[in-house]
């Protein structure tokens, strides 16, 4: 919010004494009248010293509303450090808790339990070099949302799964879907290629591997699998490296098991130009007609796509709206008012389809029988 100098507040403070004076003035001026008329009104006279009256009081609210907006900047410009402090403090706070967590699993768990899987060991992944495994889980923490946020939103999901025997999740985060699949009685397994993800998946009681994902769905027997999930994980992944990893899943997965994709949107400006790039691990972001393609491309078939995340309402375009006697009017000046808002409604609706539509979208899909 833009600073108010000194200056300004002696302008608006100056602006506010004189429109008082005029106020008073004009006060005293229409009591006059009021009481020089008595019985005998003199209705010019009193019509114009309660116009002048009007217009003063006008001013000096008008006044009084600058004066206010600016003492409110100058507050809010005040608590600025403190709210950057807030801010910095959370992220820090985050990371310490998470740097703590890590330090407890390796003083207390058995080298075994935190060893890379050999089955991670056999294929090196194609990802590009990541953040620090802590750094990018309190990073995850901070803009993807709470752990209660990300389950809620991932249950959408659920009823694709209920008749699976086996669910794979893939880049299972902290476990939020695979404790949500547990929960509604589907046994489930999942893998992250971050250390903290994957721990901090299993300290709320899943089965989480440390490990690429390739390298853990290639170990798998063919058609051992119920379902396969992958929520925010394509958009980190090479092209060669998903065209892999699409292509062992449709060998892993049951005839008819269900395979659920959910990515960025990035035909979305939005969230493009928000949650997509806002990732520092992000490869490339992949339209839905593109991994919906991939899909069918890989042995998979009746791939659909499904939308998620609307933008808000309060954050699209607005559209104009005229009163039925200005739509109804067929006077030339209403008429032009009319037809300029339909073409600005047609071009809010064209923008907010193109930049304001839904921040993700899942391809969903199932193996070829």
């Amino acid at each position: 919010m833009r600073a108010v100098d000194p200056e300004e507040r002696t302008r608006l403070e100056r602006e506010r004494l004189d429109a008082e004076r005029e106020y008073n003035a004009a006060l005293t001026d229409l009591d006059r009248v009021v009481v020089a008329s008595g019985e005998h009104a003199d209705l010019p006279r009193l019509a114009t010293a309660l116009i002048v009256f009007l217009q003063k009081i006008t001013a000096l609210v008008e006044t009084k509303d600058r004066q206010l907006a600016g003492d409110f900047t100058r507050r809010f410009d005040s608590l600025a450090p403190a709210i950057d402090a807030i801010a910095e403090l959370r992220t820090q706070s985050s990371l310490v808790h998470r740097r703590l967590q890590a330090l407890e699993r390796s003083a207390t768990a058995p080298r075994a339990e935190v060893a890379t899987p050999p089955a991670a060991q056999q294929a090196p992944p194609l990802q590009q070099p990541s953040l620090d495994d802590v750094v990018y889980l309190a990073f995850e923490d901070q803009f993807r949302g709470s752990d209660e946020t990300v389950r809620e939103r991932l249950s959408a999901y659920l009823p694709l799964f209920a008749r699976a025997d086996t669910v794979v999740d893939l880049g299972c985060g902290r476990g939020e879907f695979l404790a949500a699949l547990e929960q509604s009685g589907v046994k489930a397994r999942g893998v992250d290629a971050n250390a903290e993800m994957a721990a901090a998946a299993r300290a709320r009681g899943v089965d989480a591997t440390h490990g690429d994902a390739l390298a853990f769905l290639t170990s798998l027997p063919d058609a051992s699998i119920g379902g396969l999930m992958a929520a925010q994980v394509v958009e980190h992944l090479e092209p060669a490296y998903l065209s892999r990893l699409l292509a062992s899943a449709s060998q892993k997965l049951k005839p008819g098991a269900p395979i659920v994709l959910e990515t960025i949107n990035a035909a979305c400006w939005l969230a493009f130009f928000s949650s997509y790039i806002r990732d520092p691990t992000h490869v490339r972001p992949l339209h839905p007609d593109t991994l919906q393609y991939l899909l069918r491309a890989s042995g998979f078939e009746r791939v659909e796509i499904r939308y998620s995340a609307p933008v808000p309402d309060h954050m699209k375009m607005k559209a104009v709206e005229l009163s039925t006697v200005v739509l109804r009017s067929q006077d030339p000046t209403a008429e032009a008012l009319t037809t300029i808002a339909h073409t600005l409604n047609a071009n809010a609706a064209i923008l907010n389809a193109i930049m304001f539509s839904h921040m993700d979208y899942a391809a969903i899909g199932y193996r070829r029988a």
